[in-house]
């Protein structure tokens, strides 16, 4: 499953240089992928709220152009595989059609009361193979 969305480049987001502070583009992905869990019908506060945490385990982040202050960027959010424990999302971001930024990330299904790692709720399983 994908998802995409379409952002500008606030100010605060740009470093002396104009450029978007690469620290940014976790938050960019992190937007894409509470987006991706919307579209999907699932609230990462509600997720939150009945117990389940997704902490990042690993992130990657190649950056091939920079982005700049006012830039309209897309943001292309793409489920890897079915998740079990673990959840990974590929990242593409653009401008102008024009590759950008590409990304990863994986996250774990952690229980909030124990702390330790649980499968994916079957409702969200259920709804990736609907769509």
């Amino acid at each position: 499953m994908e998802n995409k969305i379409n952002f500008f480049v606030r100010y605060s987001e740009t470093d002396q240089m104009s450029f978007v502070y690469h620290g940014n583009y976790v938050k960019y992905f992190e937007m894409g992928r509470i987006d991706w869990l919307n579209k999907l019908g699932f609230s990462y506060k509600k997720m939150e709220e009945d117990g389940i945490l997704l902490p990042v385990i690993d992130l990657k982040i190649n950056f091939k152009k920079s982005a700049l202050f006012d830039d309209k960027l897309s943001l292309t959010t793409r489920l890897v595989k079915p998740p079990s424990y673990m959840i990974e999302f590929d990242y593409k971001i653009s401008r102008d059609e024009q590759l950008i930024t590409t990304g990863y990330t994986k996250l774990i299904f952690l229980n909030a009361k124990t702390n330790k790692p649980m499968r994916c709720p079957s409702s969200i399983i259920e709804a990736i193979k609907k769509v």
